[in-house]
């Protein structure tokens, strides 16, 4: 029952449900490390997302390396 209830809610207020958990963890990271600390989790946080997802394009690691760290 509680399955079909949270499944329903996901996919008709998908948007919603995931900012309000995004919020919840923030939330937890600020109070329980402070700020400047879980500014620096979330930063790690969402460069993990995009190399993951960057690798998941197949559009290759060590291109992507190159580029940010092309010599000038």
């Amino acid at each position: 029952m509680w399955e079909k209830i949270l499944l329903s809610m996901f996919q008709e207020h998908r948007g919603k449900v995931v900012g309000v958990l995004l919020g919840l963890v923030a939330s937890i990271l600020f109070i329980t490390y402070g700020f400047l600390k879980a500014i620096f989790i979330i930063f790690c946080i969402v460069l993990g997302y995009l190399i993951g997802k960057r690798l998941d394009e197949n559009k290759g690691f060590e291109q992507w390396l190159h580029k940010m760290f092309k010599e000038k």
